[in-house]
């Protein structure tokens, strides 16, 4: 039996980039079938209301608007979201975090491929249409403050604010919060290292990330090390001592 096909929509002001997509799309994408194109955010409407695909692909910057502008006109959506985009940092850790995925252009076919393999034909869960909601929460704030970490248990949504210290261990990340509780992720913390925001978090050795606001103390003996709230004692890489210190010359916790 032929399972149907993923249908998806593609939307992007730039006619060049539209035709490399449907290529690649044809070409590489059996499972997928294209059945509309906008060039807008006010023809990417349309086609979302006449249409209803299972997902799209949306450029972000459009001559009349982003492709957050044209979300937050759907704000209970069944497609998923796929951006393709040449945009900057912000947005990058912010389509990690709560879209399905995203293609930096020139888009590579792997790339494609991978993203593709994630667009599921079945109504979106609570959970994804919890990531959707934080993407239009991210994109109105101009950062992210939760981030959705998966585990054996599902989806957690956390607040960063909530977030003490990271821990490494191997290809698996422990989060710490404030409350005590403890989340184990089966990612590398180099993977959260390049996430999370710099103004907040610091990287003092190679097992561990802290959150900045936590910082009781600089300690200089032992080789040097962070007190975190709860007494927690982090290590510091000689290397990264005097780019700490730097981050933090003036706040009341260096002694």
């Amino acid at each position: 039996m032929t399972s149907k096909p993923l249908r998806v929509a593609l939307i992007d002001d730039e006619p060049q980039s539209l035709q490399t997509l449907r290529i690649f799309l044809n070409d590489y994408c059996p499972q997928v079938k294209v059945i509309g194109e906008a060039d807008s955010v006010l023809s990417g409407y349309k086609l979302l209301q006449n249409t209803k695909p299972d997902a799209i692909f949306l450029d972000v910057e459009m001559g009349d608007g982003t492709g957050f502008d044209l979300l937050k006109k759907f704000r209970n959506p069944a497609f998923q979201v796929i951006f393709t985009t040449a945009f900057d940092e912000f947005a990058l850790k912010a389509f990690q975090v709560n879209a399905i995925d995203y293609l930096l252009k020139p888009i590579d076919i792997d790339d494609l491929l991978r993203a593709v393999k994630k667009i599921k034909p079945a109504p979106k869960t609570p959970v994804e249409d919890k990531r959707y909601e934080n993407l239009l929460e991210t994109s109105e704030k101009g950062k992210f403050e939760k981030i959705a970490l998966s585990t054996s248990e599902g989806l957690h949504f956390i607040e960063l604010k909530e977030v003490v210290r990271l821990q490494a261990d191997a290809n698996y990340t422990t989060f710490h919060l404030a409350s005590g509780d403890k989340i184990t992720v089966a990612k590398t913390l180099k993977n959260f290292d390049q996430l999370l925001p710099d103004e907040d978090y610091f990287r003092p050795h190679q097992s561990h990330i802290v959150n900045l606001a936590f910082v009781k103390k600089i300690i200089r003996e032992d080789g040097g090390y962070l007190l975190m709230e709860g007494n927690f004692k982090v290590p510091i890489s000689r290397s990264k001592k005097e780019k700490l210190l730097g981050l933090i010359r003036n706040s009341y916790f260096l002694q």
